[in-house]
């Protein structure tokens, strides 16, 4: 009796090993609809998997698993000097995706980094091109110069770059002081030229309902009209003093 029961715990024990083993040796991995899976036996890459689920020999296979969603990158800031000498820090956003995947793992240590060089490099070669004024003024032509220029590097590490834009512009303070200077400048005198064409269209109506009243002086006595109607509609009183010489509607002359 005693003899069954070692035997009995044995075969438990070797039953929980195996299952142990089998544990270690077989692994479970899912591959999800917004990824790529890349198939290794023994270090040799073999296929691109579908998304599903699939059981691996973990001691010689494996799977590698790609994002293949659209993302946003951005590629700090860095110091960069203008046409004009003008020391900027200049951060861009990358909107790119994985098109091919056994070309972004095979092609590049880190795909992203490569991309992020890529874009710096372009950066500061269209930024030395261009002063100041036209960085500040002509940021979406920038950035389409930037993707054009990127594109081919992305290419070779199996992305697809859908937008590049230039998204902060950073200035020295003493820099950013003047520029706040001259930027306000700017609307004082906007502000003042809108004052101006104002005035001067004021000043030309009322030279307009001058040449008109002197051409035909009874209109000054319909505006008269026109304001006692308004005034007594809401109660009030208007005096109204008839210039010498004006005949007075419904009235007559003083002899």
């Amino acid at each position: 009796m005693t003899s069954i029961a070692i035997i009995a715990a044995a075969s438990v024990i070797a039953a929980a090993g195996l299952r142990a083993a089998a544990r270690r040796l077989v692994r479970r991995v899912i591959v999800h609809e917004y990824e790529a899976g890349l198939l290794y036996r023994s270090g040799r890459f073999r296929r691109v998997l579908a998304p599903g689920a699939y059981v691996l020999l973990t001691p010689w296979s494996e799977i590698a698993l790609i994002d293949v969603r659209r993302r946003v990158v951005t590629v700090p800031g860095q110091e960069v000097l203008t046409a004009d000498n003008v020391g900027l820090k200049v951060s861009v956003a990358v909107t790119f995706e994985v098109v091919e995947p056994v070309r972004a793992v095979h092609g590049a240590q880190s795909y992203e980094e490569a991309l992020r060089v890529a874009v710096q490099l372009a950066l500061r070669v269209a930024v030395a091109g261009a002063n100041v004024d036209d960085l500040l003024g002509r940021r979406l032509e920038i950035g389409a110069r930037l993707r054009e220029e990127v594109s081919k590097e992305a290419d070779a590490v199996g992305l697809r770059l859908h937008a590049v834009e230039v998204k902060d512009v950073m200035f020295p303070g003493e820099l950013k002081r003047i520029f706040a200077e001259v930027v306000r400048a700017q609307k004082e005198g906007q502000a003042g030229l809108e004052r101006a064409r104002g005035e001067t269209a004021a000043l030309r109506s009322l030279a307009n309902a001058a040449r008109l009243v002197q051409e035909s002086p009874a209109l000054m006595g319909l505006r008269a009209l026109q304001s006692a109607d308004a005034a007594a509609a809401h109660g009030g009183t208007v005096v109204i003093g008839v210039p010498q010489g004006m005949v007075p509607v419904g009235g007559s002359s003083a002899k």
